[in-house]
């Protein structure tokens, strides 16, 4: 069976490269099929989004689409930038200003507890739905680190780990994610239905 992943954000599709084949998943990507569809992230859960992402490639392509939607949760910024993740600070800003822009926003806080949350969605023709979730829970640093990953990785610290996850080896940062952690959930799932 085919898949088409929904999401256009090269540092998710690159991770969903290096952990989709260990479970036998085959998939295209939006590009590969010729997908430039816009998609308005209007949910106010991960899951709303991911399922709207899904349901939206699913229809345009006929196949089934498997979605992403994550984020970063920090404790002290009451569960900001959560669902606004990606626009944390202002649209436009590059990765390294949305870090910028955390650390400016805890330079007080004493606190920095923070995890990172994923959904992943698969919708088939059918109306199908298959969902799983995925934490990795963590600090963000006091100075960025690190060149690997994309991100918030520079400035998040995952539990067990001295270093940040853009510090890691892809294979540790896999194994430690958030990501990785749901694509695992959902490899079992599509195990349970004779899908793998």
């Amino acid at each position: 069976m085919k898949f088409v992943l929904a999401t256009a954000n090269p540092g998710k599709i690159r991770e969903m490269r290096e952990i989709l084949p260990e479970f036998g998943i085959d998939f295209v990507t939006r590009k590969d099929i010729g997908i430039n569809a816009e998609i308005e992230e209007t949910g106010t859960t991960f899951h709303e989004n991911a399922l709207l992402k899904a349901n939206a490639i699913c229809a345009l392509s006929g196949l089934p689409a498997i979605a992403d939607d994550s984020g970063l949760i920090v404790q002290a910024l009451g569960d900001e930038p959560g669902v606004y993740t990606s626009t944390f600070g202002g649209i436009g800003l590059s990765d390294s200003d949305r870090c910028r822009y955390l650390l400016q926003k805890l330079k007080s806080a004493e606190q920095r507890n923070a995890k990172f949350v994923c959904t992943i969605v698969c919708v088939f023709p059918d109306g199908d739905v298959i969902s799983a979730q995925g934490e990795c829970r963590g600090r963000i640093a006091d100075t960025p680190a690190g060149s690997g990953g994309f991100g918030y990785d520079p400035v998040f610290i995952a539990d067990g780990f001295s270093k940040t996850m853009a510090e890691l080896s892809p294979e540790e940062k896999n194994k430690a994610s958030h990501r990785g952690a749901a694509l695992r959930k959902f490899a079992l799932l599509f195990r349970e239905r004779g899908m793998l």
